[in-house]
């Protein structure tokens, strides 16, 4: 049972695990490690811990090395190599006519693969393709096809709070975000201002969620009628960030109340 740190690798920052071996390493650290692909550098995003290899696998990734001046005048070389085989690329898609959006191209460290990352509504035969790069790039090629959101992770951008986008700056992993959560925290159903880069919805939104719905959990639904210490009112909305609601009495008369209070007095009041 090795003992493995978690690394992210690429610009797509795919997690492995990689045995540790000798080597002392903290969150954060940058390191060459041995992958099924080849060689890589990549940067530690997971203390370590032990790892069950699962049956039938035959290979385990590993610490090379933690990284060195002379790993990232390569890593700059590897960049500009990429940018140059990101043009090669675009011409041959053309040039074989293929329906595919070209998000990135990427060399892993020792230049034995390069990996397409492209998005595509449909399936695409790129046989042709691989062989003409293969030929004039001279290295294996292996074509990724990713969604919109892997494509803001990797290209990367500023989302309408003015910050940069969650998925480029700290998201791992991508979680489910639905329309019903934003009908929970009572966001305006305007899909324009509710989607991000990606054309999705904004995976912010799915923060603040559970939050939400303990905090409501308790009250009666909107529209139903309440008790109030000043009476009863229909239940006209909720201030989750104040704790507060609102209770509309009739003619254009309406009260706040503390959130608590509300509770107390309608205890049992389905939602």
């Amino acid at each position: 049972m090795p003992i493995a740190v978690g690394v992210t690798v690429r610009k797509l920052r795919e997690k492995i695990y990689a045995d540790t071996r000798h080597f002392d390493l903290n969150v954060g650290d940058e390191v060459i490690v041995e992958t099924e692909h080849g060689i890589e550098a990549g940067l530690v995003c997971e203390k370590e811990k032990n790892i069950v290899v699962e049956n039938g696998k035959t290979f385990f990734s590993k610490i090379v090395r933690e990284i060195t001046d002379e790993d990232r005048e390569r890593l700059l070389d590897n960049l500009r190599r990429s940018r140059k085989a990101f043009a090669i690329v675009i011409d041959k898609v053309r040039e074989h006519d293929i329906d595919l959006k070209l998000t990135s191209v990427r060399y892993i460290f020792d230049r034995s693969k390069l990996f397409v990352y492209y998005t595509s509504e449909s399936r695409v035969d790129f046989r042709e393709l691989i062989k003409d790069l293969g030929h004039i790039l001279k290295t294996r090629i292996q074509m990724v096809q990713i969604g919109v959101r892997d494509e803001s992770k990797m290209i990367g951008g500023l989302g309408t709070c003015g910050r940069t986008l969650c998925c480029r700056n700290f998201l791992g992993d991508f979680n489910s975000v639905t329309i019903d959560m934003a009908k929970e925290q009572d966001l305006s159903l305007n899909t324009s201002k509710l989607s991000g880069l990606c054309g999705r919805l904004m995976c912010c939104i799915a923060y603040e969620n559970d939050y939400y719905k303990l905090i409501k959990d308790d009250l009666p639904r909107i529209g139903s009628i309440i008790h109030t210490p000043s009476g009863d009112a229909k239940f006209a909305a909720a201030d989750c960030i104040k704790l507060m609601i609102t209770a509309d009495f009739g003619n254009d008369k309406f009260e706040k109340f503390d959130m608590e209070t509300i509770k107390k007095l309608n205890q049992g009041v389905k939602r």
